[in-house]
């Protein structure tokens, strides 16, 4: 094939200027005779591999199906396809970039070959390598203009299918709702961990505020109880804290155990925000809680002496 290819490309340049294609009829007749030598090589492979391929999986079956027309597949549908191509984002964007692409590649071949359209005239007096050289010159500065081009054009492409992409696969307001449905626990597994860990939050209420020395309440959305030994700590201690529910437990067990309800509202405010349960009181804080420790333990002073005398 390739010496083919040789013959007919030495047959056709020697005779180049020599040949007329409208009287002579050399010139259609070697076209055919070497477009036979250089295909019916390739139908030949394609013919017998077509034919191997099926006799070995299937046999010899011969069937005229495969021969009927299918007009679905013959008729353009033009609905579906203006739809694809313009009723969409994506259509549209990719009818207009190929637009653009034809408008570059059309206005720099027109620019460069107006600015040499003279040598181009010319061209029909030189000979063969100098007219193989000025189109092959013209053609690599259009390639390298229009890729230059066409490079700037990939820019903005590449922003819109990366907006495109980001589109197409963000999740609807109803698929975030069933995957949060599915990552959930069941409501009444979590009714049931809420319980139970209210249950525990009462048994240590139950056991740490009766050793408090004092409860300091909002007075009914907040209760912190405070715990202070003057032996072992440096400044009082949160021992339990509360909101609502849980500060008025924290107030029931300190009635039925004796221990002191202070009412400060930003003292106790104050420590909910600010503190953890087995906290050290903040610095800030320290001045009124040790007022309300000593107003706590005069009155208990006073008590004492009380029971005493009666005694």
């Amino acid at each position: 094939m390739l010496r083919t290819c040789m013959e007919m490309m030495n047959f056709f340049l020697l005779r180049l200027t020599e040949l007329d294609p409208v009287r002579d009829r050399l010139v259609a007749q070697a076209f055919f005779r070497y477009l036979a030598r250089l295909a019916l090589p390739v139908l030949a492979v394609a013919v017998f591999s077509a034919l191997f391929s099926n006799l070995m999986q299937t046999g010899f079956l011969f069937t005229t199906k495969p021969l009927v027309p299918d007009f679905s597949r013959i008729l353009p549908r033009v609905g579906q396809f203006f739809r694809r191509t313009i009723g969409s984002v994506d259509g549209l964007f990719n009818f207009f970039k190929a637009l653009v692409k034809m408008a570059i590649i059309g206005s720099v071949a027109f620019i460069l070959i107006r600015m040499d359209i003279e040598k181009l005239i010319n061209l029909q007096k030189a000979s063969l390598w100098t007219g193989f050289t000025a189109i092959a010159s013209l053609a690599i500065r259009m390639l390298i203009i229009s890729a230059l081009l066409l490079l700037l054009l990939s820019i903005p492409d590449y922003l819109f299918q990366r907006w495109r992409f980001r589109e197409r696969n963000r999740m609807s307001r109803q698929e975030i709702k069933e995957e949060m449905r599915m990552y959930e626990a069941d409501p009444a597994v979590q009714s049931r961990i809420r319980s139970r860990f209210r249950d525990l939050l009462r048994q240590n209420l139950a056991v740490t505020v009766p050793q408090a020395d004092v409860v300091i309440t909002n007075p009914t959305h907040f209760a912190v109880a405070l715990e202070y030994h003057q032996e072992t700590m440096y400044a009082p201690r949160v021992s339990a804290k509360g909101a609502d529910e849980t500060a008025a437990r924290i107030r029931q067990i300190a009635r039925e155990n004796g221990v002191p309800i202070v009412e400060n509202k930003p003292l106790a405010r104050g420590l909910y925000d600010t503190t953890e349960v087995g906290d050290i009181i903040p610095d800030a804080y320290f001045n009124l809680v040790a007022a309300v420790l000593k107003k706590v333990w005069n009155i208990n002073e006073a008590r004492r002496k009380t029971e005493g005398l009666r005694a």
